[in-house]
């Protein structure tokens, strides 16, 4: 049922392809709702974007490691990964995990509160989160790396 409605979304919504092409619509739609625009790896193969929903998607070749290294974390990516935007936010998001401590968990919300706290939070299915400083999400910080499978 759940997979019946991102079906939805995604008839009406616009599609690119290509890396250039869907890594500049997603820095486009990252500056809107004001999150960084390293948030997402930059080797897309296809973006998608419902306006009238927030739906997006980005999807890779294969899972990626997207490492941020002012913070010192290397977080896996899977080959599609989707969310619904509003200001400051992605909702629902699926696709993404983080290692914390000796556990993998998976990353449901991200957003930014307060813009001049300097912090983003990422919040966990449960309701835990952590906050980070935005900085370490911007492009000039991240590396990404190919999983072996």
């Amino acid at each position: 049922m759940a997979s019946q409605l991102i079906e939805n979304h995604r008839v009406a919504a616009e599609i690119y392809h290509g890396e250039a092409l869907c890594r500049q619509k997603a820095w486009e739609l990252l500056e809107e709702p004001c999150l960084p625009k390293g948030l997402f790896p930059i080797d897309m193969v296809e973006f998608g974007c419902n306006g009238s929903s927030g739906f997006v998607w980005a999807k890779h070749k294969e899972q990626v490691k997207h490492k941020f290294k002012r913070i010192n974390k290397t977080v896996p990516y899977d080959t599609e990964v989707t969310a619904f935007f509003k200001k400051r936010r992605l909702t629902n998001v699926t696709g993404i995990k983080s290692k914390e401590l000796l556990l993998w968990v998976t990353i449901s919300n991200i957003f930014i509160d307060d813009p001049s706290s300097g912090k983003i939070t990422f919040q966990v299915p449960n309701g835990m989160s952590a906050m980070l400083p935005t900085s370490a999400f911007e492009l000039e910080e991240n590396k990404v790396l190919c999983l072996e499978n």
